[in-house]
């Protein structure tokens, strides 16, 4: 089956667009979609990647059309990804829509970096402070503030990338970092990942 993600991500540069396709590209690469890669889509700010969902939605057809966002907050234990899109954003699911057409990034992509330590030293090089990351070995635990001062905080020193800048570093990192521990730390990105797999399998 043909499948389409409409990401939240990119910014409003062209540029910025094509590095958040190809990281995610190489992350589902690496996570098992090899030679069946969905069609990306970065739509910049999560708003409109749901605009884009939903109008892709309603003309989906036989393509399997999928939101991912970041959830920006905790997700509700035993919640779906649509209950947390409407309690928090007033998002409505359309009529035909199943569970898995939303997806979640909790609470923001860059907690999935926090389950790759070793990329994240191995990507900013001399000056890493490892022990300013958050520690918490479930990463959908920590808030969005904690893991964004965390990695300014650990790079503060870099002397080859610099500190970190979403822009600058967040989609090279998203290249690097590793599938299984993104998916053994975060439970929505196992589903993510599951979901994609077998949706690319169907015929």
């Amino acid at each position: 089956m043909n499948v389409t993600v409409y990401l939240e991500g990119g910014g409003n540069r062209r540029e910025l667009r094509t590095k958040c396709r190809r990281g995610f590209s190489d992350f589902f690469r690496k996570a098992g979609l090899a030679g069946r890669m969905p069609k990306l889509v970065a739509c910049g700010a999560r708003r409109m990647a749901y605009d884009g969902f939903r109008a892709a939605f309603d003309r989906s057809g036989e393509i399997f059309v999928v939101l991912l966002v970041d959830s920006e907050e905790p997700v509700t234990e035993n919640a779906g990804s649509w209950d947390h899109l409407s309690r928090r954003d007033n998002w409505g699911k359309p009529t035909r829509a199943a569970d898995d057409n939303a997806h979640l990034m909790v609470q923001c992509m860059e907690a999935w970096f926090l389950a790759d330590k070793d990329a994240l030293v191995e990507y900013f090089g001399d000056g890493f402070n490892r022990k300013a990351l958050p520690a918490q070995a479930n990463v959908e635990d920590i808030p969005k503030t904690d893991i964004e001062r965390g990695l300014k905080s650990a790079t503060r020193q870099c002397t080859t990338k610099g500190r970190y800048n979403k822009g600058r570093h967040s989609f090279a990192l998203l290249a690097q970092i590793s599938p299984e521990k993104v998916t053994t730390a975060s439970p929505h990105a196992k589903r993510l990942i599951e979901t994609l797999v077998d949706k690319t399998s169907e015929h």
